[in-house]
Parts: C-alpha cells; sequence; structure tokens
C-alpha cells in the first residue's frame, strides 16, 4: 500500500482524505484515486488537482480526523454524524 487512510469524509461536493504516504508522492496517490474511482463508475468526476495541508508537528491528528468526520454537522446535511454514511476514521469507530 502506498497510503494509509487515517481518516476521510466524502462530501457533495469534495472529499477530505487524511492519510500518511508510505511510498511515493502526494500527487500520485491522488492521481490513483481519482483513475480508479473513474474507471469503477466510468465517468470522469473530478476536476483537475486538488488542494493539500500538511499537519504541522503541533496539529493533532486525532483533532484533525475529527475536523474532517463533522463536515456533515457543519454544513447541515445531518444532525448526528452517525447518520452520514461516507466517513470513516481510525480513531472514531
Amino acid at each position: 500500500a502506498y497510503t494509509e487512510t487515517l481518516s476521510f469524509c466524502v462530501m457533495p461536493d469534495h472529499v477530505h482524505w487524511l492519510l500518511t504516504l508510505k511510498a511515493g508522492s502526494l500527487n500520485q496517490a491522488v492521481s490513483r484515486v481519482k483513475s480508479r474511482y473513474s474507471r469503477c463508475s466510468g465517468t470522469k468526476v473530478w476536476q483537475d488537482g486538488f488542494h493539500d495541508h500538511a499537519i504541522r508537528s503541533d496539529e493533532s491528528l486525532v483533532n484533525v480526523a475529527r475536523y474532517i468526520v463533522a463536515n456533515p454537522l457543519r454544513t447541515g446535511l445531518v444532525k448526528r454524524i452517525g447518520d452520514y454514511a461516507y466517513w470513516d476514521s481510525v480513531w472514531l469507530d
């Protein structure tokens, strides 16, 4: 595996993905995911490029994961995170 997914949340118009790179580059990892999804779905849904944010040493990975999975709550998609199906986290199962 080239990446280890720590947390993710698929929103209606974007994806949040907290990962650790095991090999390769971030560009390669994102390209692989976009390509694999496009092949499986039969359509290109991705815009070109992506926005990334490297986690600083003073940031807590668990807090970043909580922020990611709370996106559906903050945007009003659900009242409880358990009601939203498109997320996961190694810490928040």
